[in-house]
């Protein structure tokens, strides 16, 4: 109970931190998130068939690769939260995976996950 209380406070924290720095043009599109200052623009998507598998995707990779791990991480949290109801996911790509196996590309971080239940 503890860890879905503490995920919703992240969310919402996350939800906030975008209200007030969103907008703007270009980058992805979805949420932003400010991390240690630099604001990260990302989103969470899956399939309708399947939303337990998700690929979740931030840019500004080269500003804050740490950042952008924590905000790609995050956008997971969110997705598997909204439709699950659970914070638990099995990263294939992931805040665990070590930093020179991470996928960048065009500045944009991207993980790949499953929300367990």
């Amino acid at each position: 109970m503890i860890r879905i209380i503490t995920a919703l406070c992240l969310v919402a924290a996350v939800s906030a931190c975008g209200a007030v720095g969103g907008g703007g043009g270009g980058g992805l599109r979805g949420d932003t998130v400010e991390i240690d200052g630099v604001q990260f623009r990302g989103n969470a998507d899956s399939s309708r068939e399947s939303r337990q598998r998700f690929v979740a995707s931030v840019g500004g990779a080269s500003e804050s690769l740490e950042g952008a791990v924590e905000a790609a991480r995050l956008q997971g949290i969110r997705h598997c939260i909204e439709f699950f109801g659970t914070s638990d996911i099995a990263w294939d790509v992931g805040p665990d995976t070590p930093r020179d196996a991470l996928i960048v590309e065009n500045d944009t971080l991207t993980f790949v996950g499953t929300c367990v239940q």
